[in-house]
This record gives structure tokens, C-alpha cells and sequence, in this order.
């Protein structure tokens, strides 16, 4: 008997949970979402693959010819989004989105490539 007051007022009450393919809220302003990866200012140093705790990134570097090249591959379901491989990339090539990628039923795997930006030799950076 004592619970009838509240689930007549539960019965008359707005839900408190939202329709979500209708009615889709939006994201926070600093809210963690798609990793990015501007491949073509990676160094392919493979910091973010070390430090990452799920162990979602993977980078290889290979030498063909006379460039190096290299792959960036990150696989989406083992990524939590938690920005500690955007946080300690040498080169701020990593960055988040605010919104998350969309619902999937298949596994994702992006794989990246690109080659290495070329170094200044030493006879062309300037004395300091």
C-alpha cells in the first residue's frame, strides 16, 4: 500500500529516458569521441600504440626503396576513447571528435597509411 502513490505518479509521468534514434541529444562541448588521425603529419613514431591501455592502435614502419612508409591501424570495438594516445603524440597529429562514430554491426578496423615526411638534413637547420 505504500507504493501506490508512486506508481500512480509513475504511471502519469513523462519517461525519463529519451526515444534515441528520435531524439538525439547533443554532445557535451569537451566530450571524448572519433579518434582522427591526420596520417599525413604522423612520424610513425608508435607512441600512441604503447601507451594505449586497450591496446587498440597499431603502427608498423616499413622501408620501401628510397622512402619510408607506414601504417596506422585502430580497431574501434577495443577502443574506450579515453584521449591517452591524442595526450602524448609527439607530433599532434592525433585528435577527438566530440561526436562518437555511429552504431555498427560489424567489426571496424581502420588501417591507414602514409609515408614519412622527410627530414631537414643538418646542413639546412639554421644555428641557433
Amino acid at each position: 500500500m505504500k507504493m501506490l502513490p508512486t506508481v500512480i505518479a509513475n504511471l502519469f509521468a513523462k519517461p525519463a529516458t529519451r526515444n534515441y534514434p528520435f531524439f538525439v541529444r547533443e554532445n557535451f562541448e569537451h566530450a571524448r569521441g572519433e579518434l582522427i588521425n591526420d596520417i599525413d603529419r604522423c612520424i610513425f613514431c608508435g607512441t600512441c600504440a604503447r601507451k594505449c591501455p586497450s591496446q587498440c592502435l597499431a603502427v608498423t614502419k616499413d622501408k620501401a626503396g628510397d622512402k619510408t612508409e607506414g601504417s596506422w591501424t585502430l580497431e574501434f570495438f577495443a577502443c574506450v576513447g579515453c584521449g591517452v594516445c591524442v595526450d602524448v603524440c609527439p607530433v599532434n597529429c592525433l585528435s577527438q571528435k566530440t561526436s562518437h562514430r555511429p552504431v555498427a554491426t560489424q567489426r571496424a578496423v581502420i588501417t591507414l597509411r602514409g609515408t614519412l615526411p622527410e627530414r631537414p638534413s643538418k646542413k639546412e637547420m639554421p644555428v641557433e
